[in-house]
């Protein structure tokens, strides 16, 4: 062997014993020296666990708490940890399952991609604290289970379930788009406040490092917890609404069927928003009895969960009227002196429209007083056939411009979920509807948008809102519900304070205003008068084809200052002065003067006692 052999075969050898003296010397550290190894041989797995955090609360806007959250419990397992031995007797027992349902939760489809038998999914969800408080002292008997604590949501005031929404789990769609944000199992707000304000509510997740042993039991934490995060409470909520003025609309249009809406003029802030028939949102907390709440509610033929506030598209009647003398007046059609003779009726050609029996109108102020449909169907002539009678596209758009203005055939920007814009139409909408070929349509064609009926439609908060410009004499705020973000000790205001103005020239406001305060004082809308405060409000009667009128009422007080404006909608009930009327002036009253007069207690108690509703 040659010496140039002999040396490789010399450094050969030194290399294989030094790797080796280093190999034996880390051993020595970790086994002897690091007193971590022990705990790491006995470990079988790092697993990373959730620290939820708790939601922001809710509060309205006298800072009386409208969600909290309860703490409930996840039991997760491990199905390869699961310990053959295991008392089931004893397991089902604590948790009030019996064994056929103890193998079903247990035994997953394992081809399915969300299952696996060496990682932890939810055996038993929303365990309350009392079941889990005897479970947790025998824990330790169950080798591959352990818990995971939640929150779910709480209403202390049982009113206002469509405003406030309600949280579900996530799905798989909204787990795809979140980026990671979203993890199966999490909830996730999915309707009113809850779903609008999700990403102030609710907060930051938290991460734990444990290391568990070959039993799935938690045996100490992974690098003295260096790597944990802690959970981060998601941000309080302050609301616009009254809790007590909501719950009180929920109490008198019980057994009614449509929406009442209250917004403060100046603010736009919403004050109540009651959509009826309504349910107690304590069902749909995230419980074991959820599901079959969800499916009688979702069976229910009165649709508890459309919120009607902002989803049912109503026809709005002759409380539309002030809106068109106010459009009529700005374009020179009438003059606040306007007078027009009713005999009862109005006519064109051979056709013929009602109208109610009343006293002369000289006046727009009386005309509204007396909610003259002669006059009303004259004004919308005027307005459309400003250019001629042959080019009524010209009028009619005009008229549109101003109705959307006012916020209507849009949608306003309420900060909870699914508002329809309702339906201002259009001339290129009646070309579609009434073709040229086929005759086209004049502004006798289409008369019935000039009293609110016809093809128009609104939502209840457009009513409200379209009161409250009038009450703001040419302005509003966009209605909105959430008020402040609690920062700490900083309130963060979530609104803008932009107006929106209407192209109506101040002055031109105070007739209507005063013939919307003699419908209040000696018109229609005299059941909602509240003595010592003066009202400006207007009645409607919806034609209804299919049934009972429906009876509507607009209104603000005090006139001179607004506080407050109303929308109320009850469908089926007749004459706006019926019901829409007294219910608008009990919460008016309500809300201004903290009570109802002692004289008002039959009123209230027809009101409360009213039912409405026929059901099989």
């Amino acid at each position: 062997m040659s010496d140039v052999d002999q040396t490789r075969k010399n450094y050969i050898r030194a290399l294989i014993i030094l790797v080796g003296v280093i190999l034996i010397g880390r051993a020595l550290h970790l086994q002897v020296l690091d007193g971590s190894y022990a705990e790491l041989a006995e470990a079988t797995a790092i697993e990373k666990l959730t620290l939820y955090p708790a939601r922001g609360l809710i509060y309205d806007r006298n800072r009386n708490l409208l969600i909290h959250n309860n703490p409930v419990f996840d039991l997760w397992v491990t199905y390869n940890q699961v310990s053959k031995d295991m008392d089931v007797g004893a397991f089902c027992e604590l948790l009030s399952i019996d064994t056929t349902e103890y193998k079903k939760r247990l035994n997953k489809d394992w081809s399915d991609i969300r299952y696996s038998r060496s990682k932890p999914f939810v055996f038993l969800s929303t365990i309350s604290a009392q079941t889990y408080g005897a479970f947790q002292e025998r824990l330790f008997e169950f080798p591959g289970f352990f818990v995971q604590p939640r929150n779910v949501r709480g209403y202390p005031q049982a009113h206002g379930a469509h405003v406030l929404g309600f949280i579900r789990e996530v799905n798989a769609s909204e787990v795809e788009n979140s980026e990671g944000s979203y993890q199966p199992g999490d909830y996730i707000g999915a309707s009113g406040l809850e779903k609008a304000y999700e990403d102030q509510l609710k907060g930051v997740k938290g991460a734990q490092f444990v290391l568990k042993d070959n039993l799935g039991r938690i045996v100490g934490s992974y690098k003295d917890g260096s790597l944990d995060t802690s959970a981060v409470a998601g941000t309080n909520l302050i609301t616009t609404l009254d809790i007590d003025l909501q719950t009180y609309a929920e109490k008198l249009m019980v057994n009614k069927i449509g929406a009442v809406v209250a917004i403060e003029p100046a603010t736009g802030e919403i004050l109540l928003m009651a959509s009826m028939p309504t349910y107690d949102p304590n069902r749909l907390t995230i419980s074991r009895e959820r599901g079959q709440a969800v499916q009688e509610l979702s069976q229910d033929s009165l649709k508890p969960f459309f919120n009607r506030t902002v989803m049912a598209q109503y026809a709005p009647g002759s409380i539309f009227k002030p809106v068109l003398a106010l459009i009529g007046l700005e374009e020179g059609a009438i003059q606040p002196s306007t007078s027009i003779s009713c005999p009862g009726y109005y006519a064109y050609n051979n056709f013929t429209w009602g109208c109610r029996g009343h006293p002369p109108t000289p006046n727009v102020s009386r005309a509204i007083q007396y909610s003259c449909n002669t006059y009303f169907f004259q004004t919308f002539r005027r307005i459309v056939d400003q250019k001629s009678f042959y080019e009524p596209q010209v009028g009619l758009d005009t008229l549109v411009e101003h109705l959307y203005q006012f916020g209507l055939g849009r949608p306003l920007g309420v900060d909870v979920p699914w508002e329809e814009e309702g339906l201002v139409p259009t001339s290129e909408y009646y070309d579609r509807k009434y073709p040229r070929e086929k005759g086209g349509w004049k502004s006798p064609t289409i008369l019935s948008v000039g009293i609110g009926q016809g093809e128009i439609q609104l939502t209840t908060l457009q009513m409200a809102n379209m009161a409250a410009i009038i009450a703001n004499r040419g302005f509003y705020i966009t209605p909105h519900l959430g008020k402040f973000l609690v920062k700490g000790d900083s309130l963060l205001p979530l609104a803008s304070s932009d107006p929106w103005k209407v192209d109506i020239r101040p002055e031109l406001f105070e007739p209507v205003i005063q013939g919307m305060m003699s419908v209040v004082e000696a018109g229609t809308g005299r059941a909602a008068g509240i003595p010592g405060i003066s009202m400006a409000g207007k009645t409607g009667t919806v034609e209804n084809p299919h049934g009972i009128d429906h009876s509507t009422f607009i209104a603000f007080a005090p006139a001179e200052n607004p506080e407050i404006a109303i929308a109320v909608y009850v469908e089926n009930a007749g004459g706006g002065g019926r019901y829409a009327a007294p219910i608008a002036g009990l919460l008016i009253e309500q809300f201004l003067n903290k009570s109802v007069h002692p004289s008002k207690k039959y009123l209230e108690d027809w009101m409360f006692q009213t039912n409405l509703i026929s059901k099989p």
